[in-house]
């Protein structure tokens, strides 16, 4: 399942949130803190590591 990762607009605060894409379109998302609804999906790097050397 992917990994969706959020900015609470109102306490400023980062989270995760894990859910598949038929979930993620049905449900508002809210802050685990201050349980807002204003929260803005933020697009973060990813690192992923093989086994063959480049």
């Amino acid at each position: 399942m992917p990994v969706y990762e959020y900015a609470c607009q109102d306490c400023k605060k980062r989270f995760e949130v894990r859910s598949s894409l038929e979930e993620r379109e049905k449900t508002k998302v809210q802050c685990p803190d201050c349980k807002s609804e204003k929260v803005e999906r933020v697009f973060s790097a990813f690192y992923a590591k093989t086994s063959r050397k480049s």
